[in-house]
């Protein structure tokens, strides 16, 4: 467009009329060329023509000419000339060919009229001013040419004239006449010339706009027609759609044959959205992201961003309407939201839809003054299952708890997961309701969790222990509700688990003395003393030999006197504190032992107990068995007790490690409280054990309660079945101690045999009770404990 523009103002050569740049002059010529190889070839025509016409007129004259020769030479030379560039025309590709033998033809043409001119002295003047007039308006040549040739035949005429004539009846008015004629003709030429190349420019500029505009015309409806994005232009005034891009026909769904032209907008976009973008559009004349949905032709319903300009096309008013269309991204979204509220495994909302839910209810609690209850919920021995049955059994019964306790639920709970096997629920109360809806609902999810399912090939009964807490009762935020929850959730598993516990204020005065009696703790470690093992002696039940005895920790308090483990046990959840007591009285017992040792004494081998908190300890078989070998204790001397507690804590993936790792290194394993655990056959075939004990639980009863005996006794056949030495705990009568050796029992230990004693009372135990001392035949028992 610009080249087509910049012709319009070239400048035209003054006064030849042509343009003075050669490239334009050029394309002009270019341009025009067919136009004027027409006129040349109509030119050699006419000439044709006219020769022959003056040929056959002087043949019939010619008894009174007398140059006839001349005639007929002249005749012959114009007829030839022109004959020739009539087959030369044939060829002719460019401007200045046509001009290069256009020359010669006017000069042949020239010569021969100038002899004409000498032959026939009738016409002579006619000659002289005509033919010049001919060559320069007929024949196409440049201006300086058509001047020159113009020029160069008049004054080839006036010598044929002058042939005939003495140049004095050559009149001043003839050449006068020459003169003013030529200088006429040359000036229509310049101005023809100027008016050609104008109209010409004109015409092309038009051309040429007319070319870009339908390019133009052409490259938007390809682009309009291209553009990934759904374009749609409708009627400003009724939502008439007149057309749509080939994006819009495929998101509409258009059915072949079906066009947008018989839709409106009203059929895709609902009435309320309608009006918001038409009052938007006549304060704005646009819209901008307008997010809205719209139900395509298949009735599906799609999120679009919509722009819309309004626009004038051929005088009406018009809408050009842009969708892209969000639904993927706004699922996508959707999913992303649901992952960041949900959890993944069981769907459930998660701590932080959680908290956020909890948060909203007591606001709302607060404001209509009612009651809102938080349901803590842990599972009983979920680890047990995951470390037997594997993990994939473990999320099968996560999956089955939450379908479970939503099912149980009403539409105004919540239950989410926090983690691992807790979950929680909030349910609002209605008045003062609370107390009653809360220990409903916990009854329900205890019902609820009672069946059981098969996982893995196995029957597992879901079991919980949940607690229970409400607002505003026991706390007035959400973060004191949710610790009151846990605090009666940490009570319902002291209480033996499976069971709800309602929070009471004891609950929390149970937690500060926890929390003093392990600040207490940790002052008396830093002092250095206060702590202190009490040993309790075991008894072979057929020699009555002292094999050895059980280290168990006292703590002497500075003001609640001597403590037994159960008073202080809290302190063993600390795993800082709970492994630096495990140090203390394991270097105090291995004294105990070298001193006894070093009276003369045996004491035979002395087991102490090994606490959850110290499998957190970076190399506990290592350190332990430092200390011992360093002490230059035999490791026969001394052996670790675990409970199934242990096994199954928060380092249980270690215990195995441990445990091997000292059993290896001659260090006896004994497994305590056997029968009060979980899945205590497993136990026995996963870790390296020498030793079982029956707990006193099942002791106690023995003689009266018959299935503690049929307990015992199973206890008793699976440990000869396994080779397994069997120790029963709290042996009090001699009744019980029958029953045991008579069921096969190894060992023994209890207040029939002695109670726990400090360090200082072993000695005399072992010199003044000659009715439990080894003798001769005991000695194996000893070298087998």
């Amino acid at each position: 467009m610009s080249r087509s523009f910049a012709m319009t103002t070239d400048r035209l050569i003054t006064p030849a009329g042509e343009f003075a740049t050669r490239a334009h002059e050029a394309a002009f010529r270019t341009e025009r060329l067919p136009r004027t190889l027409r006129h040349t070839r109509a030119v050699l025509c006419a000439c044709l023509a006219i020769d022959l016409l003056l040929l056959v007129n002087d043949l019939s004259l010619i008894e009174t000419l007398g140059a006839i020769r001349t005639l007929l030479v002249a005749h012959l030379a114009i007829l030839a000339a022109t004959l020739g560039g009539l087959v030369a025309l044939r060829s002719v590709k460019a401007f200045a060919s046509l001009q290069r033998w256009l020359l010669p033809w006017q000069v042949v043409v020239g010569v021969g009229l100038g002899a004409l001119c000498a032959a026939r002295p009738e016409i002579p003047v006619l000659a002289a001013l005509l033919v010049p007039t001919v060559f320069m308006l007929v024949v196409p040549l440049s201006f300086v040419r058509t001047a020159l040739t113009g020029t160069g035949s008049a004054l080839i005429l006036v010598a044929g004239i002058l042939a005939l004539r003495s140049p004095g009846e050559v009149s001043l008015g003839l050449a006068s006449e020459l003169a003013l004629g030529h200088l006429t003709v040359l000036l229509y030429i310049a101005r023809t010339n100027r008016l050609r190349r104008l109209e010409w420019s004109a015409a092309d500029v038009e051309r040429r706009a007319s070319l870009e505009l339908a390019e133009s015309r052409e490259l938007f409806e390809t682009m309009f027609r291209a553009v990934p994005v759904p374009i749609v232009v409708s009627l400003a005034a009724n939502g008439q759609i007149v057309s749509t891009n080939d994006a819009g026909v495929r998101f509409f769904g258009l059915a072949p044959g079906d066009t947008l032209a018989n839709y409106q907008n009203r059929n895709f976009i609902g009435a309320a959205d309608r009006r918001r973008m038409q009052a938007v559009l006549e304060r704005r004349q646009a819209i901008r992201d307008w997010e809205t949905s719209i139900v395509v032709l298949s009735g599906e319903r799609r999120d679009v961003l919509l722009s819309i300009e309004s626009v004038q096309i051929d005088g009406t008013a018009c809408h050009v309407s842009s969708l892209v269309d969000i639904t993927s991204r706004k699922a996508a979204e959707a999913q992303i939201r649901s992952a960041a509220h949900h959890d993944v495994l069981t769907g459930l909302p998660n701590r932080a839809l959680f908290q956020a839910t909890l948060e909203t209810a007591l606001s709302k609690a607060e404001s209509q003054a009612t009651q809102v209850g938080l349901i803590l919920l842990d599972l009983d021995a979920f680890k047990e299952i995951n470390d037997t049955l594997g993990h994939d059994s473990g999320d099968a019964l996560l999956k089955e708890v939450a379908l479970r306790l939503c099912g149980v639920i009403e539409p105004t709970d919540l239950v989410a997961r926090l983690g691992g096997d807790e979950f929680v629920v909030i349910c609002p109360g209605r008045d003062a309701a609370g107390h009653s809806r809360i220990h409903d609902l916990a009854r329900r999810i205890l019902d609820v969790l009672h069946p059981p399912m098969p996982i893995s090939g196995r029957i597992v009964a879901p079991r919980a222990s949940l607690g229970l807490a409400l607002y505003p009762d026991h706390a007035g935020n959400s973060a004191d509700l949710f610790t009151n929850a846990d605090l009666a959730l940490y009570a319902a598993k002291a209480s033996g688990r499976n069971r709800a516990t309602l929070f009471v204020p004891a609950l929390r005065a149970d937690i500060e003395e926890r929390v003093a009696m392990t600040r207490e703790m940790r002052a008396a470690l830093d002092g250095g003393g206060g702590l202190e093992p009490h040993y309790q002696p075991k008894i072979n039940l057929v020699s009555g030999a002292v094999i050895g005895f059980e280290a168990l920790a006292r703590w002497q308090h500075p003001t609640r006197g001597l403590l037994a483990p159960g008073a202080f046990s809290a302190i063993f959840d600390d795993p800082e504190i709970g492994v630096a007591v495990g140090d203390v009285l394991r270097r105090r017992i291995i004294a105990d032992l070298l001193h006894w040792t070093s009276l003369g004494l045996d004491p035979g081998r002395v087991c102490l107990n090994l606490s959850s908190a110290q499998f957190a300890q970076g190399d506990l078989a290592g350190t332990f068995l430092d200390d011992v070998d360093e002490a230059g204790l035999a490791r026969s001397r001394i052996g670790v007790e675990v409970t199934e507690t242990v096994l199954l804590g928060s380092h249980g993936d270690r215990v195995s490690d441990v445990l091997a790792a000292l059993h290896g290194s001659g260090i006896r394993v004994a497994l305590d409280d056997f029968g009060t655990g979980y899945a205590s056959l497993t136990h026995l075939k996963q870790f390296p054990v020498d030793e079982i004990k029956i707990d006193r639980s099942f002791i106690r009863d023995l003689e009266r309660d018959a299935n503690d005996a049929a307990i015992v006794t199973a206890v008793l056949q699976l440990g000869r079945s396994l080779a397994l030495d069997v120790t029963a705990e709290g042996v009090e009568t001699a009744e019980q101690a029958a029953f045991l050796r008579d069921g096969g029992c190894t060992n023994a230990q209890g207040y029939l045999y002695g109670k726990p004693m400090p360090a200082s009372r072993v000695a005399w135990f072992l010199r003044n009770r000659p009715d439990l001392l080894g003798d001769a035949d005991a000695e194996p028992a000893l070298q087998t404990a």
